[in-house]
């Protein structure tokens, strides 16, 4: 499996919280690209990750209009 880098550029805010694992949205610049947003669980020291989605601004803006055109 190929290696990667990350950088947490920005620590955006904590969305969930179970067994001591957090799911967070954060800004993440992946094998030093541009920053996306990321979306998933990290293990209590950030030693482990789970599977995550990641979402640029443009994206990020289309699911803010999905979710509030809910009623």
């Amino acid at each position: 499996m190929a290696e990667f880098k990350y950088d947490i550029v920005q620590e955006l805010g904590v969305l969930s919280e179970r067994s001591g694992w957090t799911k967070e949205l954060n800004l993440i610049s992946w094998n030093e690209r541009a920053p996306k947003f990321d979306i998933r669980d990290w293990s209590p020291n950030r030693s482990k990750m789970g599977k995550g989605v990641t979402l640029t601004l443009e994206e990020v803006t289309a699911l803010r209009e999905l979710i509030s055109s809910l009623k």
